[in-house]
């Protein structure tokens, strides 16, 4: 196997394991010493304990859908949405590889929002989506 479909594998299986709630699982993509950050809340999470300790601390019940991955050699992109307790949060999770693991991610959340009416007649829905009018 390549290793861009090496790491494609992994991080599909880091998002099918934050699914089921295999934290063993979702955090061994992860180097012992990588690094989280969030920067809309200004947070780092140093090392793969403190990573897992705050994901699997969290109190919502949380779903994962992937949107996208992509990327190639040690940078890989995931576009997705969470929900929390039944919110969406759509978020995108930029991490950066080395060999095997990841050493670096920076996670960036969006809460979803209705479109404005003066763009009615210039968009189209995307694939499987309706649009939210504000």
């Amino acid at each position: 196997m390549d290793p861009d479909a090496r790491t494609r594998a992994a991080v599909e299986e880091h998002w099918r394991a934050s699914e089921r709630g295999d934290t063993e699982a979702e955090h061994a993509v992860y180097a012992a010493d990588a690094i989280l950050d969030y920067p809309q809340s200004g947070e780092r999470f140093r090392g793969r304990p403190a990573i897992s300790a705050q994901r699997g601390g969290h109190p919502a019940n949380r779903h994962f859908t992937v949107r996208r991955i992509t990327g190639g050699g040690s940078l890989w992109v995931s576009e997705c949405l969470i929900t929390y307790d039944g919110v969406p949060s759509y978020s995108v999770s930029i991490m950066e590889f080395d060999h095997e693991h990841v050493v670096h991610e920076t996670q960036y959340f969006a809460d979803a929002f209705g479109a404005p009416e003066w763009r009615t007649k210039l968009a189209e829905p995307m694939p499987g989506r309706t649009i939210t009018r504000a």
